[in-house]
């Protein structure tokens, strides 16, 4: 039973890390943005190539660009947020379910 514990803390850690990782990543993106950047930039390349997947499929669900200005990373990062919240409470939850209290 120790050894669960053990084992969904450090689930919950790792994908806290992970997703506020990938909001730094959106948020380094959106930045960029705001400036002309060599497309070429192995950095550019790797926020491009880091985010456009997702925020690709949230661009066909929600058309967010108005007046030439794209919201899409601001949605992206409140449903980031939302599911690293979800994750967390539902780990917490389980956790307390295994340890009784």
């Amino acid at each position: 039973m120790e050894l669960l514990l053990v084992l969904l803390r450090a689930v919950a850690a790792i994908a806290n890390l992970v997703i506020q990782l990938y909001i730094y990543v959106v948020i380094a993106r959106a930045l960029v943005s705001w400036v002309n950047p060599d497309p070429y930039n192995p950095i550019v390349r790797f926020l491009h190539n880091a985010t456009d997947p997702l925020l690709d499929r949230l661009r066909r669900i929600l058309p967010l660009n108005f007046g030439g200005m794209d919201f899409t990373p601001i949605a992206l990062l409140i449903a980031l947020e939302i599911s690293r919240q979800l994750i967390m409470t539902l780990l917490t939850m389980i956790m307390r379910t295994l340890t009784g209290y």
